[in-house]
């Protein structure tokens, strides 16, 4: 069955070293997963890239049936794809509201679209502030507003939950969710906390070595089995 976002046989990595292997996941319209995995096992490279930052060395990649895998970052952008990176990567001395307002297509004319701040209220009243001065949590839900301002497909968020203290992640769970909803969202999230993924994903898989070691829907996951994966 074909998805809004697919990906096939993908390959990549640094040099003479692979360390995407061949890879294959179709994800459906509205879907969110999730894509698990201790540090080192490749899940940062995946995410860059299906963003374009590191060339694939064979496979495909779709959005919506287009192929991307040859087009550069910004053209995926225009294409369907956002990317929250780990560590958020904001812009610390410009205020919130520049900060969205990079993401946002010519044709916006620098106006930001209602709904982001009715997803993210604390953005609202904090657009005046430089983007250093927010929280690790509020720094969190901007970077996902400047994505959400390009009107992406596929979010992509890499490890959102790094560095945000555990009453913050549950509220970032059900932002995603809500976002999904609002906005038609296919979502992919790259993550090691299982409580994260658990309150917000349909379906899970495990990424080791550079390969999908485990994937199954949310009503028959094995959380066990996962955690066995995600210790070191």
């Amino acid at each position: 069955m074909s998805g809004l976002f697919e990906i096939n046989s993908l390959c990549s990595g640094y040099g003479q070293s692979q360390v995407i292997h061949e890879l294959n996941l179709t994800v459906q319209p509205k879907e969110i997963v999730a894509v698990m995995g201790r540090n080192g096992m490749g899940k940062t490279t995946f995410f860059k890239t299906l963003v374009g930052a590191i060339k694939t060395t064979g496979g495909s990649i779709k959005v919506d049936g287009k192929n991307v895998e040859q087009m550069e970052p910004y053209q995926r952008v225009e294409n369907g794809i956002a990317y929250v990176p780990q560590g958020r990567m904001i812009f610390s001395t410009m205020t919130v509201l520049e900060n969205i307002q990079t993401g946002l297509p010519a044709s916006a004319h620098g106006k930001v679209p209602e709904d982001l701040y009715e997803l993210f209220p604390v953005l609202w009243d904090m657009r005046k502030r430089k983007g250093g001065n927010l929280s690790g949590g509020q720094q969190q839900q901007l970077a996902i507003a400047r994505a959400l301002a390009t009107n992406p497909k596929v979010l992509l968020l890499d490890e959102p939950t790094e560095g945000i203290q555990p009453s913050i992640i549950k509220d970032i769970a059900r932002s995603l969710k809500e976002i999904r909803d609002k906005r038609d969202l296919t979502i992919v999230v790259s993550e090691q906390v299982l409580s994260f993924t658990m309150a917000m994903s349909d379906r899970f898989l495990v990424l080791d070595k550079g390969r999908f070691a485990y994937e199954n829907t949310r009503e028959n996951v094995d959380e066990e089995t996962i955690s066995k994966y995600l210790s070191v």
